[in-house]
């Protein structure tokens, strides 16, 4: 077994008001990684960095499902181990290196060892969003699904101007309906589809729980050093849940 009896499931769920329609899910939202994969041969100031985890999401991701009322579903294990965000099949998925960091744990995954990790982390995280969401499909409930990132504020040396990102694949409805009230925000940048373009290769969880099943939903990135604390975090939070409150039924419209 790759996760000791004694270690945080793949999963923590923070159950909602049954009227809410809105469910968050965090992919990146802690650095644990098992002790059995012995830190992946990383010191801890590597693992505290963007590329084992998304920072200040899982504090954002409280905040907001509180303001919604939302059911939120967090992913404890860093991206590093493997990556909820990619499907399995891809190179990506668990990562030889992130940005200009080799991982030494990494780098001669066995084709048994990464098939524990995707049965141990990826399979059941993803299996608990399936069950919410066939849940509240079983009892005729409208879902609204917000997938929750951060990212850097400087990449490779260059910094990014946006405070926040809308992203989206085929299915805008939500995500413009996002974009246009965040933009109205006095002195915000934000970026459609940056800073990353979502794709069929490197977003999981649109493709699959949000385009897979026709619900409403937007992807969106906040910047890190916007939510690195607990007054950010509120902030955006607040931001977020008026966007999505004015959004949503103009959504539903289209």
């Amino acid at each position: 077994m790759l996760l000791a009896a004694d270690e945080p499931p793949p999963f923590e769920v923070v159950p909602a008001s049954p009227a809410s329609r809105f469910v968050v899910v965090c992919d990146h939202a802690g650095r644990r990684v098992p002790r059995a994969l012995d830190s992946l041969g990383l010191p801890d100031s590597e693992l505290e960095r963007h590329i084992a985890w998304d920072i200040g999401v899982a504090g954002l991701g409280q905040k907001l499902a509180r303001a919604l009322d939302a059911t939120l579903i967090l992913q404890p294990y860093s991206r590093l181990v493997i990556d909820c965000n990619r499907r399995p099949s891809r190179p990506d998925s668990i990562a030889k290196s992130s940005e200009d960091t080799l991982v030494p744990g990494n780098q001669d995954v066995s084709p048994a060892a990464a098939l524990e990790r995707t049965g141990e982390i990826f399979v059941p995280y993803h299996a608990r969003i399936r069950e919410e969401l066939d849940a509240r499909a079983a009892q005729g409930r409208a879902t609204t699904l917000i997938l929750l990132h951060s990212f850097t504020p400087v990449y490779r040396g260059v910094a990014r101007p946006w405070h926040a990102g809308v992203l989206y694949l085929r299915d805008a409805r939500l995500a413009g309906a996002v974009l246009a009230e965040l933009r109205a925000e006095p002195g915000l940048v934000v970026g459609e589809n940056e800073p990353y373009a979502a794709s069929e290769l490197t977003d999981y969880g649109i493709v699959e729980h949000g385009e897979g099943r026709g619900l409403l939903h937007v992807e969106l990135e906040v910047r890190q050093d916007l939510v690195s604390d607990a007054a950010g975090q509120s902030a955006w939070s607040d931001r977020l849940a008026r966007a999505l409150g004015a959004a949503t039924p103009r959504a539903t419209t289209l």
